[in-house]
């Protein structure tokens, strides 16, 4: 017959086991790459494009974007961390499941090339993105995006081909303050000039 002692330590034992057992994190659930075309089309297309390559210069290109990052932008848009009316408009109406769904389907189409166009400019920009500028204590932008501008996934976006305009807006914002959602960019803008911020924007979307 089992002693009291034995028969307490298999308790104890079981009920650590159940313990840790409720305790497990669920496996996260897949994204439906199905329901996230469907929701693009819907909800993103008419201005990112049917494929996530937006021809309006104003509006990033989206295919090919690490799917952690896009995910991360829209719950930003919809929290208002990070202002923007008409994308908190369109974010508030999505579920997580939406969000992860979309930025997954996304990020899996191809990204279409672009090009530099300011020949002026383009070699500023160049110098910059790869090497930064030392007497200022800017940071070469290969250094978090990739020589490529392929990025870092889960931690820097992918920059290779997006629109100029798209990019020089989103620079001036992080300048300026009116992008709030990341310090690290903050500072790094707010040490260059207009025509710096051109010259890498017109750099950026000639990378390939």
């Amino acid at each position: 017959m089992k002693s009291f002692a034995s028969l307490l330590m298999a308790a104890l034992l079981a009920a650590t086991a159940f313990s840790s057992h409720a305790q497990a994190p669920q496996a996260a659930a897949k994204p439906d790459l199905a329901q996230g075309s469907a929701k693009f089309t819907a909800v993103c297309a008419a201005c990112h494009g049917t494929d996530g390559n937006s021809a309006i210069p104003e509006n990033p290109k989206l295919a090919q974007q690490h799917p952690e990052y896009l995910q991360k932008q829209l719950q930003e848009f919809k929290s208002g961390k990070r202002p923007n009316p008409i994308m908190q408009g369109f974010a508030s109406s999505l579920s997580e499941a939406d969000m992860k769904n979309i930025a997954y389907w996304v990020g899996s189409q191809k990204a279409k090339a672009g090009s530099a166009k300011d020949k002026d400019l383009v070699s500023l920009g160049e110098r910059i993105y790869r090497g930064g500028i030392g007497e200022r204590q800017i940071a070469a932008c290969a250094g978090c995006h990739s020589p490529n501008g392929a990025g870092v996934p889960a931690q820097f976006p992918r920059l290779s081909g997006q629109h100029s305009a798209y990019t020089t807006a989103q620079l001036v914002g992080f300048r300026d303050g009116g992008r709030k959602n990341s310090l690290q960019m903050a500072q790094v803008a707010a040490r260059l000039n207009d025509r710096e911020i051109r010259a890498v924007a017109d750099y950026i979307a000639g990378l390939r």
